[in-house]
């Protein structure tokens, strides 16, 4: 793990079903950053420890992504919705003694984010989504555009162990892919970085487990979705949406209007990035963030 961690505490927490990695450092209020996909805890490496100036900042591995438990999945993909990645985050923070805590979730935790923030709202006083809409409105949206910059959401789904099979032929290859034409900037992401996130993709059981991620978001996670929306369940804690104004999603989609379908209080600022704002702009992120978890302070 790179240097940028090495004031945090790297602890392996059991939270009955998984035990999931975490880091943490600071003092202050506390804050939960969740990382996205082909990703793990890595992607916030320049972002925690600016922020553990202020703040008390825990940093994990979803389960099923780095170094936490990567079960098999179940035939409902229950195993990988987005309520359980919550629930073990929730456990996370109560075994570190928080017991509220704001949250900010970039890609896959992005989402997580948002059903921690459904399922327990009385514990997340503050969220974050990094270059999201809600996993219900893409799939209620789906057009051309959407399939071709997110086709990677269709064949992960696929069945019978196909894209398994095709990733673990090439998971070098297949990680690379992700973050081609998905970063700003006068380069790539720095090659030592993505071979540390392909690392786990040369794990077959973690593939597995990444794409039962996505078997769950295009399954049971719709669900859960759905019957929140006809209960009229939302998001009450302030939600900040975080966009690039180059990603899909930061051309596509009035992003604030989008959230304000799903959350009571809503506010947006767009970022001059693509999709992976905290590795193209980690000093923008850093003070975005600082600024809107320490309004809930004031």
């Amino acid at each position: 793990m790179s240097l940028e961690y090495s004031d945090f505490d790297d602890l392996f927490i059991d939270v009955g079903e998984v035990v999931i990695r975490a880091r943490t450092a600071g003092s202050g209020p506390p804050i939960l950053l969740l990382h996205g996909y082909p990703e793990s805890s890595l992607m916030w490496r320049h972002v925690a420890p600016a922020l553990a100036a202020d703040f008390t900042v825990v940093v994990t591995d979803l389960r099923g992504y780095g170094s936490s438990s990567a079960p098999a999945d179940s035939d409902d993909h229950a195993i990988y919705g987005k309520r359980a990645m919550a629930e073990d985050q929730a456990r996370v923070m109560t075994a570190l003694g928080h017991n509220s805590f704001g949250v900010a979730g970039h890609d896959r935790g992005g989402r997580v984010a948002h059903r921690l923030a459904l399922d327990h709202p009385a514990r997340v006083q503050r969220i974050c989504v990094l270059d999201i809409v809600p996993t219900l409105h893409m799939f209620e949206n789906v057009d051309r555009a959407m399939a071709q910059s997110y086709f990677h959401w269709f064949f992960l789904t696929q069945p019978d162990g196909l894209p398994e099979a095709l990733i673990n032929a090439d998971p070098d290859a297949w990680v690379t892919s992700r973050f081609r034409g998905r970063h700003s900037g006068s380069g790539e992401l720095n090659p030592d970085v993505i071979s540390e996130y392909a690392d786990y993709f040369r794990d077959p059981e973690r593939v597995a487990a990444t794409c039962a991620d996505y078997r769950a978001a295009a399954s049971i996670d719709l669900i859960h979705d759905r019957t929140d929306r006809a209960a009229g369940r939302r998001v009450t804690s302030p939600l900040l949406a975080f966009w690039g104004e180059d990603s899909y999603v930061g051309r596509n989609f009035e992003v604030v209007d989008v959230w304000g379908n799903y959350a009571d209080v809503v506010s947006g600022i767009e970022a001059p990035s693509d999709h992976f704002i905290p590795e193209e702009l980690p000093a923008l992120t850093a003070s975005v963030l600082g600024d809107f978890f320490r309004e809930g302070e004031t």
